[in-house]
């Protein structure tokens, strides 16, 4: 998976001074490129029962919404406040440049559904946490975690302990 490497673009200073953004719109205009990163990122989990995926907001979604349609699965939006119409359950959580909420659909999964959480990058590990938790503070299971990126010396797998973690790309 490395020659996906050279469709990931380095950004530096964005969105702030001192990160360095890790752009996946090379990857994403390239359908080959797309096409094998879903295919890495369903590989571990086609064995694993799931019956919906959560993309989260905003690259998580094409990501997961590629996944799912790849697994066979449902697609649920874990949602930045606001965006979702009728009742939702939230989370609040850290970010590595500041702080944000997620929602989703307070009806999105049934007791014990098993669900696989979707991303473009696991950085600081606080979002993808997150979403596990909301998850399962709305009856669900996760059953796992992947990601297109991962950014290693941000040591985000330390904020989910215990859950099965998948990464295209480590950096």
């Amino acid at each position: 998976m490395n020659e996906l490497r050279r469709f990931v673009r380095d950004v530096p200073d964005f969105p702030t001074p001192g990160i360095l953004f890790r752009d996946i719109t090379p990857l994403l205009a390239s359908p080959e490129a797309f096409a094998s990163s879903i295919d890495a990122m369903a590989g571990p989990f086609r064995e694993i029962p799931a019956r919906k995926v959560v993309g989260i907001e905003a690259r998580g979604f094409m990501f997961g919404a590629a996944l799912a349609r790849e697994l066979g699965l449902g697609f649920v939006p874990a949602r930045k406040a606001g965006k979702l119409p009728g009742r939702t359950e939230r989370i609040s959580y850290g970010l590595e440049y500041g702080s944000n909420v997620l929602e989703v659909h307070a009806d999105a999964f049934s007791p014990g559904e098993p669900v696989l959480i979707v991303d473009d990058v696991l950085a600081t590990g606080g979002t993808a946490a997150a979403a596990a938790e909301l998850v399962e503070r709305l009856g669900a299971r996760v059953t796992g975690l992947t990601f297109c990126i991962e950014l290693a010396d941000l040591q985000g797998r330390s904020k989910l302990p215990g859950r099965r973690i998948h990464a295209v790309l480590v950096l």
